[in-house]
């Protein structure tokens, strides 16, 4: 699905180029279920923002189902995101002036894409699955942070998202809401087929994961 060849990526800063990511190749494929662990400043989240096509790389390929993508321009990754990806975020990034509903129907609305079915309809039917509905005219700020989150997940997957990364997902939850959004993105990848990319410091939440991957200053390490 998705395969990366040779990453780096630099930053500039002053007259200093800091390399952050060091020649990194990996592959994601379809339905997969992947943890990438790594300490704070590692690399992990710069990782994730370029195979999610937030961020393009210095240097390197980046496949997309064998396509391609890695110098496309910000309308055609624009493009690519919409039709392929979601995000989970730990600070859920949730608008707070608008009500859950509206949250979740957000991507779609602002999207370009032509829908065959009710937006409307189907953030409900996530907020029904996720146990929320009830909260469909809360805003943001009203609802716990466990709910939050869920709606952030139904957010994510209201545009029909191939694979979903979810960045430290479980970060501002204590355990127990932690423990069931994890197993809410299992669920996902099991009983849906969407491809989950979890990111994290936490080896217990790695460890959900059905595969993982580690990185250090940078680099891919074996564990």
């Amino acid at each position: 699905m998705i395969e990366l060849k040779n990453i780096c990526k630099d930053y500039v800063v002053g007259n200093e180029t800091i390399r952050i990511l060091h020649d990194i190749s990996l592959t994601i494929k379809d339905k997969e279920f992947v943890g990438i662990m790594g300490s704070s400043g590692s690399g992990k989240s710069t990782l994730m923002h370029i195979m999610g096509f937030l961020d393009t790389p210095t240097k390197g390929t980046i496949l997309l189902d064998s396509k391609d993508v890695s110098r496309l321009s910000d309308d055609e990754l624009s493009q690519v995101r919409n039709e392929y990806v979601g995000f989970v975020f730990q600070q859920f990034n949730l608008i707070n002036n608008l009500t859950v509903l509206e949250n979740v129907m957000l991507p779609a609305i602002y999207s370009r894409k032509r829908f065959k079915y009710s937006i409307r309809k189907k953030a409900l039917e996530l907020l029904r699955r996720f146990n929320i509905l009830e909260r469909k005219d809360y805003l943001p700020n009203k609802i716990s942070g466990g709910q939050q989150q869920r709606v952030a997940i139904a957010r994510a997957l209201i545009m029909n998202p191939k694979i979903i990364f979810a960045d430290e997902p479980t970060g501002n939850l204590d355990s127990k809401n932690g423990e069931e959004i994890i197993n809410l993105l299992s669920e996902l990848n099991r009983d849906f087929g969407v491809t989950i990319v979890i990111v994290t410091h936490e080896k217990y939440i790695a460890n959900k994961t059905k595969r993982q991957l580690f990185i250090k200053d940078g680099t891919l390490v074996k564990k």
